[in-house]
């Protein structure tokens, strides 16, 4: 069934629930696509459907660019999985930008310019490169870096501290306990620096707080190094820390209006086959291993602000944030609540029965046969993304998109007797083996995929059989020429805040 760009904007600036997806490859919705558009595409929609669009009945629009097909396969996959209500933007992404309708470029485009509208509503304050290096050398300042662990690693400010977002209001008081001591947030570029330094203000802590401008980015442009392999993180609060960090929160959910829930609410919100139900633990990744509430996502709260298209597909859904000492999922929901989302929860009795990594549900996984090594002969073909075929990957071997192996076919000569195909862990490459059978002789796939492979590994992508746009390149996958992708980036974060104005979908809550 096809729907019209002018109905889906319509059905976008309602209440109801809404899943609008663009089945592209993640590189090419980088370059232009509605606002409220999650980045699905079709190469691995079964391994991001389930987490992404829950509900099954829920309304699902897919596109692609228009007339390309992807959309319409992707349409027959989801009814394929048992969705129920799924359409076809008619026209794709060119009859919404003929329809006079905003297209964006980037990723997790409404996060970020939220983050551009949260700098500009409170006037949070910033501090340039050179004005935090001066003070650094006169040891008056706190560097605290708000991205998860591994970004920090990649890249940070000498001597900061790694506190990921929503961990900020909870661990700051150990790490800040004078009152005089200035604290500098910063992240990679702008998004999590503001919305960290934001938080620090909203919850009343006494110390001054101010964002580090254009974060690690912008330190290298303004001719700074960074530190690399650093492992300072902050510890967990001690007992008087977590009391001013239970404090803040209290201050926090009140200013911003915070509803609480009870595991009982969560079972009957369960029952609710009208509504879809998130359920995230915005805890660190080793406190949801350690135990989590059953069924529940991990989505450490800094991220799942920063990124929330990845974790949350439907539209005006319902979700339930999970964090025992409330703390964190408090904040994550304040911030949740100014974007705009208006069905937020923190649950105030979480029952924490599992154990464990959370295992996704994959649907429509057929069996295939696997070979635990590589028949001599034969030719290897990875699906895993180009970022990390380009790192490392089996030696011979082509790189691919499962969307596209028409494209793999051609490039592939002479044509092998054995295709081997591979992927991150060996699934993808289940998925696409009925697919690759339909054109090569014969197909097998490789037992475990990338993640079992014990043999030596090559880098670089002179292999490629299609567009290496399969995802987005973050500036630092740049290493030729960095500095002009940052500086395009952060021009990039800024200029949103004049764009979203001409889109009247978007509406932010102001407290």
């Amino acid at each position: 069934m096809g729907i019209s760009a002018r109905r889906v904007s319509e059905l976008l600036a309602g209440p109801g629930e809404l899943a609008l997806l663009d089945v592209r490859e993640q590189g090419v919705h980088y370059r232009g696509h509605p606002f409220f558009a999650c980045s699905a595409p079709l190469s691995r929609l079964e391994l991001l459907i389930s987490d992404l669009v829950p509900r099954k009945n829920v309304p699902v629009v897919v596109f692609d660019a228009g007339n390309e097909g992807l959309a319409e396969k992707a349409a027959q996959k989801l009814k394929e999985l048992h969705y129920s209500e799924v359409s076809i933007l008619e026209g794709g992404c060119e009859a919404w930008r003929q329809a006079g309708l905003e297209l964006f470029s980037g990723v997790n485009v409404p996060s970020k310019a939220f983050g551009e509208f949260v700098e500009h509503h409170y006037g949070t304050p910033r501090i340039t490169p050179g004005e935090l290096k001066r003070l650094q050398q006169l040891k008056k300042v706190l560097v605290v870096d708000s991205r998860p662990f591994e970004e920090y690693q990649r890249m940070n400010i000498p001597g900061g501290i790694d506190v990921p977002g929503a961990e900020l209001v909870y661990r700051i008081h150990d790490l800040a306990p004078s009152p005089e001591t200035l604290v500098v947030v910063n992240c990679a570029g702008r998004t999590r620096s503001i919305i960290g330094c934001q938080s620090l203000r909203n919850a009343g802590i006494p110390n001054p707080v101010v964002a580090l401008q254009d974060g690690t980015m912008g330190w290298e442009l303004a001719g700074f190094s960074c530190e690399r392999g650093a492992a300072r993180a902050a510890p967990p609060p001690s007992e008087e820390g977590r009391r001013k960090a239970h404090a803040a929160a209290e201050r926090v959910a009140k200013r911003f209006g915070v509803p609480f829930c009870s595991s009982q609410d969560v079972s009957t919100f369960k029952k609710d086959s009208t509504r879809t139900l998130y359920i995230l633990d915005v805890r660190t990744r080793e406190e949801f291993e350690r135990s989590h509430v059953a069924g529940s996502r991990h989505a450490p709260g800094g991220q799942l602000v920063q990124a929330a298209d990845e974790y949350v597909g439907v539209r005006n859904a319902r979700v339930v944030l999970v964090d025992p000492d409330l703390v964190r999922a408090t904040m994550t929901a304040s911030w949740l609540i100014q974007m705009g989302w208006n069905d937020v929860h923190v649950l105030e009795d979480p029952e924490l029965t599992e154990t464990g990594p959370r295992k996704p549900k994959i649907r429509g996984m057929p069996p295939w046969q696997t070979v635990p090594a590589i028949p001599e002969g034969a030719a290897v073909l990875d699906l895993s993304t180009s970022l990390r075929f380009q790192k490392a990957h089996i030696p011979g071997a082509w790189w691919g998109v499962r969307s596209r192996l028409k494209e793999a076919h051609e490039k592939i000569v002479p044509q092998p007797e054995v295709l081997v195909l591979t992927s991150e862990d060996g699934v993808l490459a289940h998925l696409a083996a009925p697919e690759a059978a339909a054109l090569f002789s014969k197909v097998v796939v490789l037992e475990g995929g990338n993640a079992a492979w014990r043999g030596p590994t090559e880098s670089g992508v002179e292999r490629a059989t299609t567009t290496r746009d399969d995802v987005w390149y973050k500036p630092y996958d740049h290493s030729a020429d960095y500095l002009k992708h940052a500086r395009d980036y952060l021009d990039w974060e800024v200029a949103l805040v004049e764009q979203i104005g001409r889109d009247p979908t978007i509406r932010w809550r102001v407290f």
